[in-house]
């Protein structure tokens, strides 16, 4: 049989669905790219925020669609976050679909199309969030081999007032480090060169299994993986960025001068009613000490705008952060109310426009921001991991300061011509910057030698 497998959402996501596809294979199946070819077609679903959700379920809907109109019969299953939250509502609004699963059952999916195929009965699959952490037998890795996600926790403690994760996901649990090194060593031999590592909250890892955030200590054991270029870290918590993982950070070659802090917000005021742990003060404070001990550092953040109860005076606290911080890499989201949330609950809910304003506001700002860091980089020659070529005949890759689907990129010329042009994706080339636009870069490959 033939599995598609159709994912939205976060690098966590895109992590399940490896698993799956390798856990399809291992039981004598095949994975294919074409939905056309499929016997088995899976939507894995993201449900954090209502855009999400509402992609979610039009992606749903156009495999149905296809289902219809293509004359074959593959069997259609929806699976992850939006699944794992709303499986019964999806079931009896969306009689289309046959299989309903969540995050915990991509194990026994072969199993789970077996009892479908021998009863034609749509049924729910959903277990309880479990209490360990629960490793794929199998993966199967994207068309970007050369660049792949590491799981090293699942589920969140972080309890934040808007967020549903840990009732989709559970609690937080660490994978044991001696299996995060050894995964990271399979994908070495099998031409990973970059490594991000993710999971709910990258900083919080080890506490439950090793009494003590012990990030410092993995990234220092992964560094020593050989064929491993970059170590981007993703998802990390402000107030868990300690001095300690700093310093491994500024001295460990591999690791890039890049990490990712969804901070959220700057008031005091708006981050205790998210139930965040972190200050004004500890934000800035910690800020100061990544610039200080890594000077170069590009630091990625997201913030909410809308929050309930958020005043003018909040957001104003907000937009001047931004501006006087000037953070090389931002996103915004206006606040999405999330039912079942503490935040959802709040009778101070802000109008669609006014939080939709703020975020325009804050990313009409951070153009010209990140115009400006892109600039400092003009007349430099920086190392770029090749992506692939654009219709017009570029290359395209990214720097180590670039996460890949998120961040920028870097379009590049061979000055040899046609008769140079023997790269492939994954290969780590040099490249003057010759210009910066407001997120993408421009350069020329330098030939060595």
């Amino acid at each position: 049989m033939k599995l598609y497998i159709e994912t939205l959402g976060c690098p966590k996501n895109f992590n399940d669905s490896e698993g799956l596809a390798g856990i399809w294979e291992k039981a004598g199946h095949e994975v294919t790219d074409e939905i056309g070819q499929a016997d088995v077609i899976v939507v894995n679903t993201c449900g954090f925020i209502n855009d999400a959700k509402r992609e979610s379920i039009d992606k749903i809907f156009d495999v149905v669609r296809f289902r219809e109109e293509s004359g074959n019969d593959p069997i259609i299953v929806v699976s992850g976050c939006l699944s794992q939250r709303y499986s019964g509502d999806l079931f009896e609004s969306i009689p289309e679909v046959d299989i309903f699963t969540g995050v915990n059952e991509y194990e026994r999916f072969p199993q789970i199309i077996e009892e479908y195929r021998n009863s034609a009965e749509r049924k729910v699959y959903q277990s309880l969030c479990p209490n360990t952490f629960e490793e794929f037998t199998a993966r199967k890795l994207s068309d970007m081999p050369y660049s792949e996600t590491l799981r090293i926790a699942e589920g969140c403690n972080n309890r934040c007032a808007y967020c549903v994760i840990p009732q989709i996901r559970g609690g937080y649990r660490s994978r044991p480090m001696e299996s995060i090194v050894a995964e990271a060593e399979e994908l070495a031999a099998a031409g990973t060169r970059e490594l991000l590592l993710i999971a709910q909250d990258v900083t919080e890892y080890g506490r439950d299994i090793y009494g003590k955030l012990a990030l410092p200590e993995l990234l220092q054991k992964l560094c020593r993986v050989d064929g491993i270029r970059w170590i981007r870290l993703m998802y990390c918590y402000e107030d868990k960025i300690t001095d300690e993982l700093i310093e491994v950070m500024a001295a460990e070659e591999k690791i890039c001068n890049y990490i990712d802090i969804p901070l959220q917000h700057v008031s005091d005021n708006v981050l205790a009613a998210m139930r965040r742990r972190s200050t004004s003060a500890s934000i800035r404070d910690t800020i100061a000490r990544l610039r200080k001990a890594i000077p170069d550092i590009h630091i990625r953040t997201t913030f909410i705008t809308g929050f309930p109860g958020e005043t003018e005076e909040d957001f104003e606290q907000l937009a001047e952060f931004v501006e006087e911080t000037r953070f090389e890499r931002l996103g915004v989201f206006a606040y999405s109310r999330e039912e079942g949330t503490p935040a959802g609950e709040m009778t101070n809910q802000i109008d669609d426009e006014v939080k939709e304003a703020r975020a325009d506001s804050i990313m009409r700002m951070q153009v010209d921001i990140s115009r400006e860091t892109g600039e400092k980089k003009i007349g430099k020659v920086l190392d770029v991991l090749v992506d692939g070529m654009d219709e017009e005949g570029a290359w395209i890759g990214r720097t180590a300061y670039d996460a890949p689907e998120i961040d920028g990129e870097v379009i590049f010329r061979d000055p040899a011509g046609e008769d140079g042009r023997k790269l492939k994706p994954g290969d780590m080339v040099r490249v003057h910057i010759d210009d910066a636009f407001d997120y993408d870069l421009t350069g020329t490959l330098i030939r060595e030698g």
